[in-house]
């Protein structure tokens, strides 16, 4: 682990030209509910990483580079290859009704996003992601609308979320193929659609140096993907709760 640090450290650095800049690192359980019938709740240790010098940037384990953008004192934007999970999908061995499926296993995206802010408070960002690991063969898009808010000592960044998630992406992770077809589970070949989401990171500092953070998040599947055999419910939910600890240099 400490080898990690020391080389994402030094990444930072080559990149951080010669200004100072925050580094954020912490880990901590990461759950996310399934929709499908009979699956247990995913729970797994996860990185976080918060880090931006308007050349590379970390947000929590997303990443990306600009390529494009600027910067002034009350405005900024940027276009950025990016990078980050998908954490969906199921073994067959999940639950009695998936036996006789095939595993749909999550995958890596990447791809372009543009993002603007104001003032360092209100932001929105526009993701085009194509599935890096050939899973399910397609691309996503993805809207995000949010703003920053102070209570007392908790810092608040509350957000919404338009996806369009079209049908390959759809069909592989809802879809029941012939072969997997049962008299209690029929085939079904969905069609793509609109999922939407409502999150908030919450933030508060226990040091100067070291914060409690955390993450909720719930996200509507696409009506195509709750009609399916294998779903017993529209919403997903996950979250995140950590510890971070902020470097300068």
């Amino acid at each position: 682990m400490k080898y990690f640090v020391i080389i994402l450290l030094l990444f930072f650095n080559l990149a951080a030209e010669q200004t100072k800049q925050d580094l954020t690192i912490g880990a901590g359980p990461y759950f996310q509910s399934e929709p499908y019938k009979g699956a247990s709740t995913l729970v797994l240790p996860s990185p976080v990483i918060f880090f931006d010098n308007s050349v590379v940037y970390a947000r929590w384990s997303r990443f990306g580079v600009y390529f494009l953008g600027d910067k002034k004192e009350n405005f900024s934007w940027g276009l950025s290859l990016t990078v980050q999970p998908r954490t969906l999908g199921y073994k067959a061995s999940d639950s009695d009704y998936l036996k006789g499926m095939h595993n749909r296993d999550s995958t890596l995206e990447g791809g372009i996003a543009f993002s603007a802010g104001y003032k360092n408070s209100t932001y929105i960002e526009i993701m085009l992601l194509a599935d890096v690991l050939s899973k399910y063969n397609s691309w996503i898009s993805q809207i995000e609308v949010g703003d920053t808010y102070k209570v007392g000592n908790f810092t608040l960044y509350p957000s919404a979320v338009v996806l369009y998630q079209p049908r390959k992406f759809v069909d592989y992770y809802y879809g029941v193929k012939n072969s997997e077809a049962t008299l209690n589970r029929p085939a079904y070949t969905p069609n793509g659609g609109f999922s939407f989401a409502v999150q908030t990171y919450v933030k508060y500092p226990l040091t100067q140096k070291l914060s409690a953070f955390l993450n909720l998040r719930a996200d509507r599947i696409p009506n195509s993907a709750y009609n399916s055999p294998l779903v017993n419910n529209k919403f997903i939910y996950s979250g995140l709760a950590s510890l971070m600890y902020t470097f300068e240099y």
